[in-house]
């Protein structure tokens, strides 16, 4: 509260294009030690907008005019507010206000630390034993006779951002592992992040050796020996290293580099070419610009999408997963995959193979586990990346966006193989920066374990749980083939599209669309309600005429399957059901708008009073009849990313 110079400011104006606000709000500005508040005067609303001051990435004061003095508030999930303030030395007070506030030097600062949701100390505590890792490797048949828990790094004596539970060969003793974390930058050796019960292959990761010029280590060269020996049905391994063989090349220089194969005989280097974080956070603020055109033209947009090269990022960073899914299953052959430090595009990889190798991980609880394996246990640097607290900028960067995005663009290929909908990936997003939870605070396990997080904060994914109807993907059926077996997404250009739902917040003055997944829920939960009435009418009908009621399923020529699909529309607008309670906590959820799954029989059927009474089925639109499902239903969700063309806003001009 010390850092607030004025806490209230009355009559000012707000404008959030994001929530299809056409004209500004005259309300008052409350600042409050975690969140600034605007209130608007309208006495038969009392609309609340609340903002995290966590959430806030910058705050700027343009030039004052003659209605006032302006603040843009723009906020790590992309949203930006405008805020109109009278006087000038009240906007002065303010904008030097949420500058600190929204830049917190210590984590005690952090909102998580202070959060209190109406649970007890057990329950809390609870919370944070939702995700079970030993469970999920036990899931993968791991320990077993070739990879092994090892005891090398409890209390982080070898690596202290690597997790202390590890699993590693069989054969590789403590002193191959410690010899081999001698080698590697920040001392990250090979470890398993994910094993391939059918082919006995696994994916492991690391960081780049300190190889140098002419360097090697006979410990590490022993320990891809015994990652290579803990496949047998393979005599060599692939060694991915996920940059540009080019940085790699001059990381010789600083006596780092790659692995030598005239050194290490039983591996194959295949580099990827994903970008490092600098080109990363250069390229997120183009496609952001992007997001903030309002009414661009064609041309303004396709060279702005172009000139971001961000499309092109998300590309490499499948292309490293779908090289080692195809590797792991189809060749059979154990993987290493490693960055420079091993916690940044590493960990996009791996996450993404997984992903593609493993229906689990499509699941919400699976998905869960993911991110916690990869990203949260293997150390991957969150508040660094994030922002979380002020510190050098050239350390954020948008890598576990670009994860969060390659699931998009795979749900958008495959949209039958997901429990999990768009609103579940943009509410990870949203809590990745918050810092509601103590889930993504820190930057590595021990990190953590020396805050006490554990004992101070709360878990984020119970919460996410709770509220997983709202993240069910209405169109995933888990016995389907494309639920089951392994993603072989296209990675070709044209397959990929803008992530309108999550960078896109500017151009919504006209009332949003409903997306085909929002229609769906919608439709299947009526059906339900006009199946379970249509069984209290046949309990009654039952008990009228005394005899049993039966059913008789009436064959109807299957259609061409142009009839099947209702018109698309252009690109839908992200949903709007979804409210995050950090950010407006008070503000109305929204309508929900859902559709009726493909499969979902017509439940209004007919009913003929005879002797025996028959229901009789007759729906030839029926899509269960037809054999490819899951193609028609991917044809109704190939949706256009451009989206449609809204009517300019005059309030705004």
């Amino acid at each position: 509260m010390e850092h607030i110079r004025t806490p209230k400011v009355e009559h000012v104006r707000l404008l959030d294009r994001s929530s299809g606000q056409r004209k500004a709000s005259i309300g008052t500005l409350y600042l409050s030690a975690t969140h600034s508040i605007f209130v608007e005067n309208n006495p038969e609303t009392r609309k609340e907008t609340w903002v995290l001051h966590s959430m806030v990435s910058s705050v700027e004061r343009p030039a004052s005019s003659p209605a006032g003095s302006q603040l843009i508030l723009r906020c790590k999930d992309f949203r930006v507010f405008y805020i109109l303030v009278p006087q000038e030395r009240d906007c002065v007070d303010v904008h030097a206000s949420l500058v600190r506030l929204s830049r917190p030097e210590k984590y005690i600062e952090l909102y998580c630390l202070s959060f209190n949701p109406n649970v007890n100390k057990e329950e809390r505590e609870e919370s944070w034993n939702f995700i079970d890792l030993v469970s999920d490797y036990k899931r993968m048949g791991v320990p077993n006779n070739l990879w092994v828990t090892t005891a090398a790094n409890s209390e982080y004596r070898v690596c202290d951002t690597y997790p202390s539970e590890l699993f590693v060969p069989k054969s590789a003793t403590p002193t191959i592992i410690d010899g081999s974390s001698r080698f590697r930058s920040r001392r990250r050796f090979p470890a398993l992040s994910y094993f391939h019960q059918d082919t006995l292959a696994a994916v492991c990761r690391c960081s780049q050796p300190l190889s140098g010029f002419s360097g090697r280590c006979q410990e590490d060269e022993m320990m891809l020996q015994a990652v290579m020996k803990s496949n047998p049905g393979s005599d060599y391994i692939y060694v991915v290293d996920t940059r540009p063989k080019l940085n790699a090349v001059a990381n010789r220089a600083a006596g780092k580099g790659y692995e030598n194969e005239d050194h290490y005989t039983n591996i194959k280097l295949q580099f990827i070419g994903i970008e490092n974080i600098h080109v990363m956070r250069s390229s997120q603020q183009k496609i952001i610009d992007v997001g903030e055109m309002r009414s661009p033209s064609m041309t303004d947009f396709l060279w702005g999408l172009e000139n971001s090269g961000w499309l092109k990022h998300i590309k490499a960073i499948l292309d490293a997963g779908v090289f080692i899914a195809r590797a792991v299953a189809d060749e059979g052959v154990s993987v290493l995959v490693h960055c420079s430090d091993g916690w940044d595009r590493t960990a996009q990889a791996c996450s993404v193979a997984s992903i593609l190798l493993d229906p689990h991980y499509r699941t919400i609880t699976g998905l869960m586990v993911l991110i916690e394996r990869d990203w949260v246990s293997f150390g991957h640097k969150f508040s660094h990346r994030c922002a979380h607290l002020d510190g050098d900028p050239k350390e954020v960067s948008p890598v576990i966006d670009q994860f969060l995005e390659c699931v998009w663009q795979l749900s958008e290929q495959f949209p039958c193989a997901f429990e999990f909908n768009e609103r579940f990936l943009i509410a990870i997003h949203t809590h990745a920066y918050s810092c509601q939870y103590g889930t993504f605070l820190g930057n590595c396990q021990r990190e953590r374990r020396d805050m006490r997080l554990r004992e101070r904060t709360h878990s984020l994914w119970p919460h996410l749980w709770k509220d997983r109807a709202d993240y069910t993907n209405p169109l995933y059926k888990a016995e389907l083939s494309q639920s089951q077996g392994v993603l072989r997404p296209n990675t070709t250009p044209y397959c990929f599209k803008m992530w309108k739902g999550l960078y896109n917040h500017m151009e919504k003055s006209m009332p949003p669309h409903q997306s085909p997944a929002d229609f769906l829920s919608a439709v299947r939960e009526e059906s339900q309600q006009l199946e379970e009435e249509l069984t209290n009418h046949q309990e009654r009908i039952a008990a009228l005429t005394g005899q049993p009621i039966t059913w008789e399923k009436i064959e109807v020529p299957r259609r061409r399957r142009t009839t099947h699909l209702p018109q698309r529309h252009c690109g839908p607008d992200p949903p709007t059901a979804y409210t995050d309670p950090i950010t407006s906590p008070a503000q109305d959820t929204g309508h929900t708008v859902s559709s009726q799954p493909a499969n979902q029989k017509d439940p209004a059927l007919t009913l003929q009073m005879e002797p025996h009474t028959q229901i009789k089925n007759h729906d030839p639109d029926d899509l269960s009849t037809c054999s490819d499902l899951e193609s028609g239903v991917a044809d109704l969700s190939s949706r256009s990313s451009s989206g449609g063309d809204y009517a300019k806003d005059p309030e705004l001009e």
